[in-house]
């Protein structure tokens, strides 16, 4: 490993996809399901990464190619190596609903006053995070990494290669209940971020208010978030009081409160005075279709269409329905990977749906359609596009919920 990181800390610079190959990086051959990198070794070098690191000894072309047993294991190791030998404090992240949001938020206070790297996007599995540990550079002073999770003991294997120093879970809901069996698997998988800390005399930031938050952490050296902490406003951007100050937020929901009062936390945690952390977290602007209010003539657009899981959804229809305005619509996709729980998640969205009464509902997709309800339903989103040009939507407030999968920002391409 130490020849390796040798090489490796010539650039600090490693790539795993030949169509973004950089200058002098380390290229490693990942096998996925439907390609094996060894094949691009060639192709890595040519586009001028200085050495790659294969797993199949037929493709050791010459003295820049570097046998190993594992490729994807050793990028794991090369982390962590990396991690130690950085020696900065980092901070692990995870749970069901606002990790992005959330390390985002964290990322812009910290920056106010150190250099930050923070996962980007969504690099949070086996291989995003230790691609996130291996972009950090002499100059990083403190990394954010955000690790998801659909199965149990993922948390447990991330933790160990990113080694933090500070932890915290945002909050336990039905996020991959195919995978995690229950919500006892998933409150269980997800506290293995708990566990780590516990057992190397690190910290968790912990939510006072979130009884199941103060449970698994026991044991933990708990740095719970400040209760001086106030929402004082939700319509339909939340503001916040805090030491005195009050902040404007760019962010909709109650739902996203928990997500800046843990930012203001570690900010203050890091020793960050309360107007810088003012400033970074009023600077904040949602992406990517989450939370996102976009004004189209006199419709507001609540879109918030990056992900769903039931958890989620239940908390935009509640958020959206203390929303100021007369008429509202409410689209929905599918919500996926909940395995035998799928029928009964969906119906329950339907039926809280009826109980607020919205003016008009869609729904989109086949477990939707599958539901007893008496909204609007579609198999397919060409159905929905269909449906709404012979019924187009001049004003009034809409949200635009769904899964990854479902792509429903495709509305606004035809409201």
């Amino acid at each position: 490993m130490q020849a390796l990181y040798k090489l490796y800390s010539e650039s600090y610079l490693v790539d795993i996809d030949t169509r973004t190959i950089r200058e002098g990086s380390i290229f490693f051959a990942i096998k996925g399901e439907k390609f094996n990198g060894n094949e691009f070794v060639e192709q890595a070098l040519e586009k001028g990464a200085s050495y790659a690191v294969i797993d199949q000894s037929e493709y050791k072309i010459n003295d820049q190619t570097i046998l190993v047993k594992d490729s994807l294991k050793t990028l794991q190791q090369l982390a962590t190596y990396h991690r130690n030998k950085l020696g900065i404090p980092i901070i692990a992240l995870t749970g069901s609903n606002g990790k992005t949001t959330t390390k985002e938020l964290i990322n812009q206070v910290l920056s106010e006053k150190f250099m930050v790297t923070a996962t980007k996007g969504n690099f949070n599995n086996h291989i995003g995070v230790p691609l996130t540990l291996l972009s950090m550079t002499p100059e990083t002073e403190i990394g954010v990494v955000e690790m998801g999770a659909n199965h149990k003991n993922e948390i447990k294997f991330l933790s160990e290669i990113v080694q933090p120093d500070y932890g915290l879970i945002t909050n336990f809901g039905k996020a991959h209940l195919e995978g995690f069996g229950s919500m006892e698997g998933i409150i269980k998988g997800k506290s293995e971020l708990y566990d780590f800390l516990r057992d190397n005399g690190k910290s968790a930031i912990v939510n006072l208010n979130d009884a199941l938050q103060v449970s698994n952490a026991k044991g933990v050296n708990n740095i719970f978030i400040s209760e001086s902490i106030k929402l004082i406003n939700t319509s339909p951007y939340l503001d916040l009081s805090f030491e005195k100050l009050t902040i404007k937020s760019n962010l909709i929901g109650d739902y996203n409160f928990n997500n800046i009062a843990i930012a203001i936390t570690i900010g203050s945690l890091f020793d960050i005075i309360p107007q810088q952390i003012k400033i970074a977290i009023e600077r904040y602007v949602p992406t990517n279709n989450r939370s996102q209010i976009i004004q189209k003539g006199e419709l507001k657009i609540v879109l918030d269409a990056y992900n769903a899981n039931p958890s989620s959804m239940k908390h935009s229809i509640e958020s959206f329905s203390n929303i100021n305005g007369e008429y509202k619509m409410v689209i929905l996709g599918d919500m996926f990977e909940l395995g035998e729980y799928s029928d009964i998640e969906h119906q329950k969205i339907v039926d809280l749906l009826i109980e607020h009464n919205f003016d008009k509902c869609c729904l989109v997709g086949d477990l939707f359609y599958k539901t007893r309800s008496p909204f609007e339903k579609f198999h397919s989103f060409d159905n929905l596009k269909n449906f709404i040009k012979e019924n187009p939507i001049e004003k009034g407030n809409i949200l635009i919920k769904g899964s990854r999968g479902m792509s429903l920002e495709r509305v606004l391409e035809f409201i």
